[in-house]
């Protein structure tokens, strides 16, 4: 049975979506005006106000690769994120993806599509089903605003402590390096926009969906294999698993840290890219 969900081509195992059926967007009522034959005009691009604000700060914001937006235009991005909402991207909770009925239980796969990206940033969703995970992985040299428009998620998310204190503590062949807990909490839509930054904020972080989740990620800049901005993938293990006397001192009272080891990519962490066809972003 094929189900205009609206906008996004999308083939998602499990069930949910069946092949060339579409995700994720509001169903549209077309009106087909009479066509004139010999007319010139252009079809413009459908577009949304909040989206293309969103962009707009974009560009002045990020200035490409080792530069971190300042605190002004931090605070702008956030208050424009802040304030969008699922429809500005084409989304609604009444889509079938995002019901609570539609569950799947067995290896639930992660969905993305990409709105707009160029060497400074990207504007992303991504689309998890209930128990769907991105898992553990960092984001060198990035900034990256999170936004969960549609659904509940729980986020546990690290920084690294001071290299010169974690250096070689344990020489163990696994080389852990100790993390310091930043994050381990569920998040409801409609709420606050999150940011991490290149060396703080819970740049390495885990996402997992409790009920079927959108996340609008702004990335600046994007990953990049060839500018040494590749994602690594990690696994935690709990601070008391490696005790180590010299790090207990810096232990403080209400603050957790872990030892993080890097790992190869998991199975669960391969996504599926859908085309967006949502409200468009003009370049200016």
């Amino acid at each position: 049975m094929k189900e205009d969900i609206g906008g996004v081509s999308v083939k998602m195992e499990d069930g949910i979506v069946e092949k060339n059926e579409k995700v994720g967007y509001m169903k549209k009522v077309i009106i087909k005006k009479k066509k004139h034959y010999h007319s010139s005009k252009v079809k413009k691009p459908i577009s949304n106000k909040a989206l293309q604000k969103l962009f707009v700060s974009c560009m002045e914001t990020f200035k490409g690769p080792d530069t971190v937006p300042s605190t002004k235009h931090v605070h702008k991005l956030c208050h424009i994120l802040d304030n969008m909402k699922p429809e500005d991207v084409g989304l609604s909770k009444e889509i079938q993806f995002f019901k609570a009925e539609n569950n799947v239980k067995e290896n639930p796969r992660v969905t993305y599509t990409t709105i707009y990206k160029c060497d400074n940033f990207s504007l992303c969703i991504f689309f998890l089903p209930t128990n769907g995970v991105i898992p553990l992985h960092n984001h060198p040299g990035m900034t990256v605003f999170s936004k969960l428009l549609l659904g509940q998620m729980h986020i546990k998310s690290y920084d690294w402590v001071d290299p010169d204190v974690s250096h070689n503590l344990l020489n163990q062949p696994s080389q852990l390096r100790l993390a310091k807990l930043k994050a381990n909490k569920v998040f409801t839509s409609p709420c606050d926009t999150s940011v991490l930054y290149p060396k703080s904020g819970g740049n390495i972080h885990e996402f997992t969906a409790i009920t079927p989740c959108a996340v609008l990620d702004v990335i600046g800049p994007p990953y990049s294999k060839d500018d040494d901005r590749d994602c690594s993938y990690y696994k935690d293990h709990l601070y008391t698993a490696f005790p180590n006397g010299e790090i207990a001192e810096l232990k403080e009272e209400n603050e957790s840290y872990a030892w993080l080891e890097e790992i190869e990519m998991p199975e669960n962490s391969q996504m599926d890219g859908i085309e967006y066809l949502g409200p468009q972003i003009i370049e200016t």
